[in-house]
């Protein structure tokens, strides 16, 4: 499990020294919970962030610049629960991609994933990111870092996701094109535009890229899969294409599918930032992982 063991450009955490960390999988998640604040959570928790940090924090693509934030707002290690505001202000992707970060530096192998909660709102499936890690037993487990805030009082463990509750991006999208799931009960319940079929494939793409080492902003987008048009665009082929991605699940198929010209991200992509609008971004030189 090499490929998965080993950082990407994203989830490198620079120059930490992970030797006073935990190795245990749901310490470390204890740790990112008490490090990052979601930029959702103000009226929750009770806290209200500075505009600058919602707009400019949730930005950080990397774990190496989050680590960076952490470290100029307060001298705290980083296994010591910080106070709201010396926390960095961010997105379940950012709690995801910091365990990740801080499980490869680790030992175990992880990888962020994309898909849809129904924890969050009676009904719906929440576009949501969180991490996946590796048993010894082989087995892969989810862990919402975020959730573990005892405010969100959930019926279940955050540090073992059922299946259920979690609908990781493939298995969404075989769901709405076999016709056992409403497309519309998908994306964010805040804004009816970003909710169906077109969202889920997003979401699918986006996962595929995580699971390559090509970690995302939730926003990010690219022509033509992974793009924002209506499914209805799609023809014969590229729909058999996104099915192949929602089944794949060996590393060699992933970064087979991963480098296919119809899914994979060009350097340059769009991020539909909320903080800035519609941008241009230059992603780094690929992964060069084991395969």
């Amino acid at each position: 499990m090499d490929f998965y063991a080993t950082h990407t450009p994203y989830s490198d955490p620079g120059d930490l020294d992970a030797g006073g960390l935990p190795r245990d999988p749901a310490e470390l998640a204890q740790v990112v919970r008490g490090l990052i604040f979601h930029r959702g959570e103000g009226t929750r928790l009770g806290h209200e962030v500075p505009e600058e940090r919602l707009r400019h924090d949730p930005e950080a693509r990397y774990a190496s610049r989050i680590l960076r934030i952490l470290r100029e707002r307060s001298g705290r290690p980083l296994t010591e629960p910080r106070p709201y505001d010396e926390r960095f202000v961010g997105t379940c992707r950012d709690f995801a991609l910091l365990h990740v970060s801080l499980l490869r530096a680790t030992g175990t192998p992880a990888r962020v994933r994309g898909g849809f909660a129904d924890y969050f709102v009676a009904g719906f499936h929440e576009d949501h990111w969180i991490t996946e890690y590796r048993l010894p037993d082989g087995s892969w487990r989810l862990v919402d870092p975020q959730v573990l805030d005892p405010s969100y009082a959930l019926d279940f463990d955050p540090l073992d996701v059922p299946r259920d509750r979690f609908v990781v991006a493939g298995e969404a999208w075989r769901a709405v094109r076999a016709g056992a799931a409403d497309p519309l009960a998908f994306g964010l319940s805040w804004d009816e535009r970003l909710r169906g079929a077109w969202f889920v494939r997003g979401s699918l793409v986006l996962d595929l890229a995580c699971r390559n080492g090509v970690e995302t902003l939730p926003w990010d987008g690219w022509a033509p899969l992974a793009g924002f048009e209506d499914n209805a665009a799609l023809g014969a082929a590229d729909l058999a294409l996104l099915d192949e991605v929602a089944a794949a699940q060996a590393p060699a198929d992933v970064r087979r599918l991963a480098a296919h010209p119809r899914l994979a991200p060009p350097r340059e992509i769009l991020s539909h930032t909320a903080g800035f609008g519609l941008r241009t971004v230059t992603l780094p030189e690929p992964s060069t992982r084991p395969a």
